[in-house]
């Protein structure tokens, strides 16, 4: 039995965050945010929206486009940083109940801008010990909940949505994800964390006025990281299973940063028609964001059939992973 990639779907906030919008807010520029990230917009939760609805909808669109209903589903896994509640129910738990599925597994995974890809090493899992026909993986995110709008190194760069998934059985080998390797280094910790509300600084007026519940960067110290790390990666997952850059149709990396993704693009000799960026139009939105770049590609009908795809993220841990991926669709239409 091997794990397929049947679909993708994803979700889009209807408020758009221009850079001009932030320049009201926070001391920045257009030109500054630009040049140093590439990111033109992003797209902002309402703030009755939850992370858990705008993962139901991403989800509705990957099990249409899958064939298959939610009563199908065998398990539900959500990546995400932002999840609705603090400690439980899971996120997970409140896609389920708004689906209208229970008596599954369901539940969330902290894996920072890295989730979706180490939600699609547990699905290939779950299947492969065929312990699961069909597997909703989501990556969805209301960061603008966590992001300090006083802080122009952090808010400049993140915003909202959702993308999601079907990791399906199959018995066809050439439909089968190849490969996905995931890792991680905690020595790294802090230099992308949210400091506090946790148990190391549990939530008080002190945490509150300082703003520790928000995500704190160390931009430059990660860039360099990130950069290293992300390159490295690709080469392993190309060198143990003897595919060149060459025979990738499609290089999906995390969507954190213009410079980053030009840098590692480089590296690895990819052509620019290999490269998928939506950083642009997104901004970062953390697991969700290599979905939605996935969805872009599919409506605008370059993603097809039998295309290979490079997935690669970067995240906060530090957690990394990449994955070589078949798209393979059970409806072709």
């Amino acid at each position: 039995m091997y794990a397929a990639f049947r679909s993708v779907g994803s979700y889009v906030p209807k408020n758009v965050m221009t850079n001009e919008d932030l320049e009201k807010i926070v001391e920045t520029s257009d030109e500054w945010i630009t040049k140093r990230t590439g990111i033109k917009t992003r797209y902002i939760a309402d703030k009755d929206e939850s992370t858990s609805d705008m993962g139901v909808e991403a989800a509705k669109v990957a099990l249409e486009r899958a064939g298959i209903e939610p009563s199908q589903l065998d398990m539900i896994v959500c990546a995400t940083i932002s999840p609705d509640y603090f400690c439980m129910p899971s996120t997970a738990c409140m896609i389920a109940k708004k689906l209208g599925v229970a008596n599954i597994p369901a539940f969330d995974i902290s894996a920072a801008c890295s989730g979706f890809i180490y939600a699609l090493a547990m699905a290939r899992s779950f299947v492969e010990s065929k312990t699961a026909k069909n597997v909703l993986i989501i990556g969805a995110e209301k960061l603008s909940a966590i992001v300090d709008y006083t802080d122009r190194t952090t808010c400049v760069l993140f915003g909202d949505g959702a993308g999601a998934a079907i990791i399906g059985a199959t018995e066809n080998e050439n439909e089968a994800i190849i490969d996905v390797n995931i890792s991680s280094d905690g020595n790294y910790y802090d230099y992308l964390i949210t400091p506090g509300c946790g148990t190391n600084r549990p939530c008080s007026g002190e945490t509150l006025k300082e703003h520790a519940c928000f995500m704190k960067m160390k931009g430059n110290e990660t860039f360099k990281v990130a950069v290293k790390t992300l390159t490295n990666d690709v080469v392993e997952i190309l060198k143990n299973n003897n595919i060149e850059s060459s025979q990738i149709d499609h290089f999906i990396p995390h969507q954190a940063n213009y410079r980053i993704l030009n840098a590692v693009a480089q590296a690895l000799k990819l052509k620019d028609e290999q490269l998928v960026i939506t950083v642009g139009k997104y901004g970062n939105t953390s697991s969700a964001s290599i979905p939605m770049a996935m969805n872009d590609l599919y409506e605008e009908g370059r993603l097809k059939a039998g295309d290979l795809m490079l997935l690669d993220a970067f995240g906060g841990g530090f957690t990394w992973g990449s994955a070589l991926v078949p798209f393979a669709p059970r409806k072709t239409s």
